[in-house]
């Protein structure tokens, strides 16, 4: 496959990181945390005032309300949950950055949301339409950000809603092309140099190195790097320098065709 000339780094924030300041100029997009598995009002505003400031794209982050596990263990939930979720916290974040003028255009699921999501048909097709049908009428278009390869991304293509396909400088991956739980030893890339070679094999071949050895395919237009990392800036400014010396500009993701 051919690679683009950009490619789009984008950070979860709004989540208490105290790196946020110095992570949020050094990307392109930023996820944030709308009430849920983190922050409130203020932290929102403060994220969304920093991403103007900084002309970096601003979205929303949903997840379950579950701040003891920060949203990160699965529970069940129906379709029509699923879709309440994403939908009223994503509602709440425009409401917050329509107050300093400015305009949520992405959505991206947080933690066990996401990969539910991410892999099971129902859910997918109920958060699909959820977006679609209550943001149509948006200043902007509603893209969704999705795990590259998904069964989420499949469903955003089939009903024709604008899809970005992410993958992870700090996770690793399966055979399958799944990110590896964070359960299990070596989810979590915690070198800067390794994560700054994964982004660059993204970018640069649409492809990832698995646990097992493998090399997987990943067509990816995004790349989180997430900011409760404790190496969240070093990570950032060694992933910058590795594109640019590749020639790769980083902007704000465009969906796929």
């Amino acid at each position: 496959m051919s690679r683009p000339a950009s490619i789009d780094l984008n950070a979860d924030v709004g989540e208490g990181s105290p790196q946020e300041a110095a992570l949020i100029p050094l990307v392109s997009s930023v996820n944030i945390a709308c009430g849920a598995h983190a922050g409130d009002e203020a932290t929102m505003r403060r994220s969304v005032a920093l991403a103007l400031v900084h002309d970096v794209a601003i979205g929303a982050h949903p997840g379950f309300e579950d701040r003891a596990n920060f949203g990160r263990r699965e529970v069940p939930v129906s379709p029509a949950e699923a879709a309440y979720l994403v939908i009223s916290q994503t509602e709440r974040l425009q409401e917050v950055a329509a107050g300093l003028g400015a305009v949520v255009g992405h959505i991206k699921l947080h933690g066990a949301l996401y990969n539910m999501v991410a892999r099971d048909p129902a859910l997918a097709a109920a958060v699909v339409a959820g977006i679609g049908e209550t943001f149509r009428h948006s200043a902007v278009p509603m893209t969704l950000v999705a795990l590259a390869g998904s069964v989420l991304v499949a469903e955003a293509r089939r009903a024709g809603l604008p899809v970005v396909g992410e993958a992870f400088a700090d996770r690793t991956y399966r055979a399958d092309g799944s990110l590896t739980p964070r359960t299990e030893p070596g989810a979590l890339i915690t070198d800067a140099a390794a994560a700054t070679a994964q982004v660059l094999r993204i970018a640069t071949e649409g492809r990832v190195v698995a646990q097992d050895g493998r090399s997987v395919g990943v067509d990816a237009r995004t790349v989180c790097l997430h900011g409760d990392g404790p190496g969240a800036v070093e990570f950032a400014l060694r992933v910058r320098r590795g594109l640019a010396a590749e020639g790769i500009t980083i902007a704000p993701p465009r969906p796929l065709g």
